[in-house]
């Protein structure tokens, strides 16, 4: 396996989740999309979700943040339930961020003023707002494409950029759909750096989906593979992809990561 994950959070302590969906349904119409879903992050950990087309990764996703409400079951953050709770106030309170799979930026903004134009919602002071926006934009080596409309940096600046917005509001979560898509291989190892420290140096905890399965369990503490609106499977790389009901249900009989 690729070394981009120097070390691995296997075990964590008992009622550590910052975050838990507990027996989650939704219907689209008579399609159900989750059926009793349980799932859990760990304060710190990365966590991988995997699974076919249309099994409700992204879903997951929009309900965390407010954008859909289940049917039934709770989504807790720090043990409240925020179920009632919308969208400004998961992001404000309960610090979330949220990094789709395309867009999340203003495209006729330039990179700089696109952070400014967020920071200016979510930070009042100005001088720390200022820092903020310079620090970020050095963090993630954006400082040649500083006063360029976004819409005409490439893919990986966009990428870099929309986590850069996503983290002006200093979250504790951040949720990353598809962060991998359509990306080169060196893009995607800068990527998964980066995700890795915001583990290691701003103890954010991360969600990500991606059907890059490869580069995801590259960067992972934990995956869990989703089928039939449940986890079916949820353990570390090396012994998910062992395991034979992620493999009946997702990786076959022929995946490795080595």
């Amino acid at each position: 396996m690729s070394n981009i994950k120097k070390f691995r959070i296997k075990y964590f302590k008992k009622d550590n989740s910052i975050l838990k969906l507990e027996k989650i349904s939704l219907k689209f119409g008579r399609k159900i999309i989750l059926d009793n879903l349980n799932l859990s992050l760990s304060k710190g950990q990365i966590l991988g979700l995997l699974g076919p087309n249309g099994v409700g990764k992204s879903t997951i996703f929009n309900l965390i943040t407010g954008l859909l409400n289940p049917d039934y079951g709770n989504i807790k953050i720090e043990s409240k339930i925020v179920n009632e709770f919308p969208i400004y106030q998961r992001t404000q309170k309960f610090k979330i961020g949220f990094v789709p799979q395309y867009g999340g930026f203003f495209h006729d903004l330039s990179v700089y003023d696109n952070l400014k134009a967020i920071s200016e919602i979510t930070e009042k002071n100005h001088s720390l707002r200022i820092e903020k926006i310079n620090s970020l934009i050095s963090k993630f080596e954006l400082e040649s494409t500083r006063d360029i409309k976004a819409k005409f940096i490439s893919g990986g600046q966009k990428k870099k950029l929309v986590i850069a917005i996503a983290l002006i509001s200093e979250p504790k979560i951040l949720l990353l759909d598809e962060p991998f898509a359509a990306l080169d291989i060196l893009t995607i190892k800068m990527l998964q750096e980066i995700i890795v420290n915001l583990q290691t140096l701003n103890n954010i905890s991360v969600i990500l989906c991606d059907h890059q399965a490869r580069d995801l369990l590259e960067c992972v503490d934990k995956a869990a593979i989703i089928n039939n609106g449940k986890v079916i499977a949820e353990d570390t790389p090396s012994n998910l992809i062992n395991n034979n009901i992620a493999k009946d249900a997702y990786f076959g009989e022929s995946f490795k990561i080595n």
